[in-house]
């Protein structure tokens, strides 16, 4: 072993034993409320609006975070305005209200550059409250799908970067056109959702990404397929339970389109269909909180997809995390928050592979991967977060079949590394 490889794997096991070391303090605390308390205390004017407590008819909200990131394998540094958000909301009447959300990711979009900027409406829908337990939403939306899509503002979750699973398996923040049902029971701790959106466009998967490319967002969406996303959750005491699922076409083609790239493709509604699964819980109270989630995708058809487009995307995947984290700041009457959490996260990109995958060798050994993500988070007040976290990366091993410039043109592939996150973030 050289001695970087040697420094790195010593800086990895101390890290590992400061995780080791959060993680047994964290679970001898007195545990108990999924709510964290920023969620229990902060309110947006979005929020307002939502609860049909806004003071104004139109209300303006927002939320936005910037991180720095250290990159030990490759010594690079980046810093980014990672996303801000401007919400404009309006109350019609007491049935009738609208919701809009325009994003700026990464700061600059320039005619003639290319970068990571993007600007993009991530919700524009419409609501209408049917009574006091059930309402509808037609529009631009997210689904209620795994934890983080609903609850994505930066002083919601741990961590500098959103959690991994909920970005490439889950890929949030997921939002399509369509109409969504919502409501809860009168007189049990259950919620539901239901709705039916348009469908992903298989032409746009990429290898590695999961679903993320196949989605429309709002921009000329596949309506020839369509999809449906339903989720049940139940409050227990201190614990939220959730399933969701999602179900849907991703062959937007007509009839005779599909039938010319001569592979078998199905169209309609829930043609060439994927299949995701999900389950989550949480539970907090008296500054400790917890939370775990499990998802599966499943695309019983990949096959046509890779000989369609050479797409090599996979037939399965899956993802899981874990986190736990304590306010040691809870006990005192003030609303400032001293947060220390770890979380482990494992998945795995192309966990099955499609038959004719399988013959050809295309396993991707990377995109197995496990992450252990430890850092601390200082909220002065409910509303804004300072936060900072180490994550330890391991990945499988890549396939010699796969390289496309091996080395020694190419730096030989190392299985592990280490980031160091530094970020803040706001909501009003």
């Amino acid at each position: 072993m050289s001695p970087p490889d040697s420094f790195f794997f010593c800086t990895m096991k101390r890290n590992l034993a400061v995780i080791a070391l959060l993680l047994s303090i964290i679970t001898r605390t007195e545990a108990q409320q999924y709510l964290t308390p920023a969620q229990k205390l902060m309110i947006t004017s979005e929020d307002s609006l939502n609860n049909s407590a806004a003071k104004n008819k139109t209300v303006i909200s927002g939320y936005g975070s910037a991180f720095y990131q250290r990159d030990f394998n490759t010594q690079v540094s980046t810093a980014t305005l990672e996303r801000a958000v401007l919400f404009v909301g309006h109350q019609f009447n007491e049935k009738i209200a609208f919701f809009s959300e325009l994003e700026f990711e990464n700061a600059k979009v320039a005619a003639g550059e290319t970068g990571t900027g993007e600007i993009a409406m991530e919700q524009a829908y419409l609501k209408f409250n049917l009574n006091a337990h059930q309402y509808l939403v037609a529009g631009l939306f997210v689904p209620r799908i795994g934890i983080l899509n609903e609850n994505h503002l930066p002083n919601n979750f741990n961590g500098v970067e959103r959690p991994l699973v909920e970005t490439f398996i889950i890929p949030a923040t997921w939002r399509e056109l369509g109409v969504g049902f919502y409501g809860s029971l009168d007189r049990l701790p259950v919620n539901y959702s239901v709705a039916i959106v348009n469908g992903l466009n298989s032409a746009g998967f990429e290898h590695g990404t999961g679903l993320i490319g196949g989605r429309a967002e709002g921009s000329s969406a596949f309506a020839n397929n369509l999809a449906l996303t339903a989720s049940l959750q139940y409050l227990w005491n201190d614990f939220k339970f959730q399933v969701s699922g999602y179900m849907g076409g991703t062959v937007g083609l007509n009839k005779r389109a599909a039938d010319s790239l001569n592979v078998g493709l199905e169209t309609g509604p829930f043609g060439t269909p994927v299949y995701l699964g999900e389950f989550d819980v949480q539970y907090a109270k008296n500054g400790f909180s917890a939370k775990a989630l499990a998802t599966y995708v499943a695309y019983p058809e990949a096959d046509k997809i890779y000989r369609a487009y050479a797409k090599n995307v996979p037939a399965g995947m899956y993802g899981a995390y874990a986190e736990l984290a304590y306010n040691w700041l809870h006990a005192k009457p003030k609303t400032d928050q001293f947060i220390t959490f770890a979380r482990v996260e494992t998945m795995d990109l192309n966990s099955k592979l499609s038959t004719l995958q399988k013959a050809e060798d295309q396993y991707d050994g990377t995109l197995k991967q496990m992450h252990v993500i430890a850092g601390i988070g200082y909220l002065p007040i409910p509303n804004v977060v300072i936060k900072a976290d180490v994550r330890i990366a391991h990945t499988g091993a890549q396939n010699p079949a796969l390289v496309i410039n091996p080395p020694p043109n190419a730096l030989p592939y190392r299985q592990n590394d280490q980031f160091l996150n530094i970020g803040i973030g706001y909501s009003f």
